[in-house]
């Protein structure tokens, strides 16, 4: 099961929050862009290397061609310069042709048909598979971004791939995600670049345009999890991703408190309040530092301690939490929405449809 946090939690896709969502009118961003984590790292470097091998063939001619002036007749009947020698390997290796610069010589008439004329061929292959790898590059990709839009599901989309970004993508890894079931949205190329780096799909896009969760399937989609910089950019994508899903999870980290209540009826499911966590867990350093290596091991992924929860059993009902179910410490229930602290008197019986939440020791790596 995945760590989720409790922080507010209401009513989803009020009438009042998606009124005004219609009066928001952002900036016309550019066409969604979705890039793969495998693409070839080397396109750029394929194409470089053909051009230096095509000016390459054509220095070639040109030194041949200049060694050889001599056996070379110019139309105006001027010696064959340096420059003539360019010229020449141009015309000859692109097939132009124009016959003003010609050999005369049998030697130099041997090393055309031997030589040049085998470098020429080798040209017009580079030139030509050159403009065939890019035309079936952008084919495969086409047909790969394709595949991927017909058979994503169930997948969580990821807005922002800044710090809390890369901590949400981390923890999804760890707690067993397929990497190819994250999308990052950003409108950073960088960050996109990054997170294919981490080996998940990412779409640069602004995520307060419509175009942005259509491309990422959010019609599909398990989850959203939204780490925006702004409360107010943050308040926007959700009330577009909620529109557009009307059942996904929603997960929203906001800065001020004060704005959590906005989040919540803009559609979140859940709002974490991230900048006054963060200052807690500051403020608890000074106070109880061993403790924060506690936290640190919930906080962090892979390091020790995770939160799971899990739905109640059938023979638990009546009686309180069976930590052998989970091999954890039950902390928490949530019960219709509301969280039970296991200090209450009502954690001590559970429900059916309960909600338990338990630490867990994570199993050591092999």
């Amino acid at each position: 099961m995945r760590p989720t946090a409790y922080a507010s939690r209401r009513r989803v896709g009020s009438p009042s929050a998606r009124g005004r969502r219609r009066n928001v009118g952002p900036e016309m961003a550019e066409a969604p862009r979705i890039q793969f984590p495998h693409r070839p790292p080397d396109a750029i470097r394929s194409l470089v290397r053909r051009i230096g091998i095509a000016v390459g063939i054509v220095f070639l001619i040109a030194l041949l061609t200049w060694l050889g002036r001599d056996g070379y007749r110019d139309v105006d009947g001027t010696p064959v310069t340096f420059l003539d020698a360019i010229y020449y390997a141009t015309v000859t290796a692109t097939t132009t042709g124009y016959g003003d610069i010609a050999p005369v010589d049998p030697l130099e008439r041997a090393i055309t048909a031997f030589v040049v004329t085998p470098l020429r061929i080798l040209f017009l292959i580079v030139l030509v598979g050159t403009t065939l790898e890019l035309l079936t590059e952008r084919f495969r990709q086409g047909r790969a971004q394709a595949r991927w839009r017909n058979r994503m599901s169930e997948h969580t989309i990821v807005v922002g791939y800044g710090t809390m970004g890369r901590g949400a993508v981390a923890t999804l890894l760890a707690d067993g995600t397929p990497p190819d079931h994250i999308v990052v949205v950003d409108r950073d190329p960088a960050a996109v670049e990054r997170a294919n780096s981490a080996g998940v799909i990412g779409i640069v896009a602004d995520a307060t345009q419509t175009a942005a969760w259509r491309q990422a399937r959010l019609d599909r989609a398990r989850a959203v999890v939204i780490t925006c910089n702004r409360d107010d950019t943050a308040t926007l994508a959700t009330l577009t991703a909620r529109e557009l899903n009307a059942t996904a999870t929603i997960a929203v980290a906001v800065r001020e408190g004060e704005n959590a209540h906005l989040l919540s009826q803009s559609g979140a499911t859940t709002v974490v309040l991230s900048s006054e966590a963060a200052g807690r867990l500051v403020g608890l350093a000074t106070q109880s530092p061993d403790t924060i290596g506690v936290l640190e091991d919930l906080l962090v992924a892979g390091r020790g301690l995770e939160l799971v929860e899990r739905p109640v059993q059938a023979d638990e009902v009546g009686g309180p939490p069976d930590p052998a179910r989970c091999d954890g410490l039950p902390i928490a229930l949530v019960r219709d929405g509301r969280r039970i602290p296991f200090d209450a008197p009502e954690f001590a019986v559970v429900r059916p449809g309960d909600v338990v939440i338990s630490i867990a020791g994570q199993p050591a790596p092999p």
